[in-house]
């Protein structure tokens, strides 16, 4: 089950890896669309280390 959990999790975050390259090749990105994805992708990538590490 927490593979699964841990699957979905790191699914996410790549998705929102792909979008923040997206938004950042565009002409005039969004700065706040940016600031919210780096803040999704931050608190992911912490959910992840807290997973990993118990």
């Amino acid at each position: 089950m927490q593979s699964t959990h841990l699957s979905a999790l790191e699914a996410k975050h790549a998705g929102i890896e792909r979008r923040l390259a997206d938004e950042s090749r565009r002409p005039l990105p969004d700065p706040t669309l940016l600031s919210l994805l780096k803040k999704q992708k931050l608190r992911l990538k912490e959910a992840l280390s807290g997973r990993t590490s118990g």
